[in-house]
């Protein structure tokens, strides 16, 4: 059994979580509690571009935005 997190003509989702965090997603597999899809499903490499453009800021947004506060 080959691991579905690395197919590479697999069909994925990229997945956000509450804390901005994104995640790539075998589109055959439920998307999980606390996660919402935000594009797809596609082409792997669409789909890893799209984390690329949107998660620019990997810290959690509860971390960013203590540090953006206390740094005022």
């Amino acid at each position: 059994m080959t691991n579905p997190f690395e197919e590479p003509d697999a069909d994925y989702s990229v997945l956000r979580n509450s804390q901005n965090q994104h995640s790539l997603w075998p589109a055959v597999i439920a998307v999980p509690d606390g996660w919402t899809a935000v594009y797809g499903p596609g082409l792997r490499a669409d789909c890893l571009a799209s984390v690329r453009e949107h998660w620019v800021d990997l810290r959690p947004s509860d971390v960013a935005e203590f540090l953006a506060a206390v740094s005022r």
